[in-house]
């Protein structure tokens, strides 16, 4: 499976009150999981600066987690960011 890093920034106008970020993002995880069977979830992270969210993500084609990505856009109120990674270990070895 690829690796994927997801960067997200949430809208200002997602929300009004911060808590109630934590619905947004539940009903965004359901219908990925729903949705996106093929995308494997393995971290996410909430950062500090240029993104919100950082979320690592695994799949065997770029069009499952291209479509996890216009759900995170389109119900989350957010812009992304999708890059492909390579294990570090991985890279240094195809050097």
């Amino acid at each position: 499976m690829a690796t994927y890093v997801i960067l997200t920034r949430v809208s200002p106008g997602a929300f009004r009150d911060p808590s109630a970020f934590k619905e947004v993002a539940q009903d965004v995880a359901a219908r990925i999981k729903s949705e996106c069977p093929a995308v494997v979830w393995k971290e996410s992270y909430s950062t500090l600066g240029g993104y919100d969210v950082v979320d690592i993500v695994e799949a065997e084609r770029p069009q499952d987690v291209q479509r996890a990505a216009m759900i995170i856009r389109g119900y989350g109120h957010a812009t992304t960011e999708t890059l492909p990674a390579t294990p570090w270990k991985e890279f240094l070895d195809r050097l």
